[in-house]
């Protein structure tokens, strides 16, 4: 499976494909910090206001690391398609952050 395959969605079905076969529930986890070096770039942006884009870079980068590894998840499990798409994030220490991206495998072929 493609790691930018267009077959993902937040819904629950794929206008114009139809589901034949589901695989269950797949996962992408990652785990991230800022170094001590970022952290001080942030405060030192805090200070100022307005978009943190250390921070902002650190999110998008773990969600998109998570987002590939679900797609890697489905790919082993043979699905072309991943379903109800979603992200989950949680500090499990400080500045140690988990981001979950989950979603259904499935196969789908197009409709006729």
């Amino acid at each position: 499976m493609s790691q930018t395959h267009p077959l993902t969605t937040t819904a629950f079905d794929l206008p114009g494909y139809r589901i034949t076969k589901s695989f269950g529930v797949v996962r992408g986890i990652i785990v991230r910090s800022r170094s001590i070096v970022g952290n001080i770039g942030a405060g030192i942006q805090s200070l100022f206001g307005g978009n943190i884009t250390l921070y902002t870079n650190l999110c998008e980068q773990a969600r998109d690391d998570a987002f590939r590894e679900m797609l890697t998840h489905a790919g082993e499990l043979g699905a072309n398609a991943v379903i109800g798409v979603r992200y989950d994030a949680a500090e499990i220490a400080a500045g140690i952050t988990e981001v979950l991206c989950y979603g259904t495998a499935v196969f789908v072929e197009q409709a006729r």
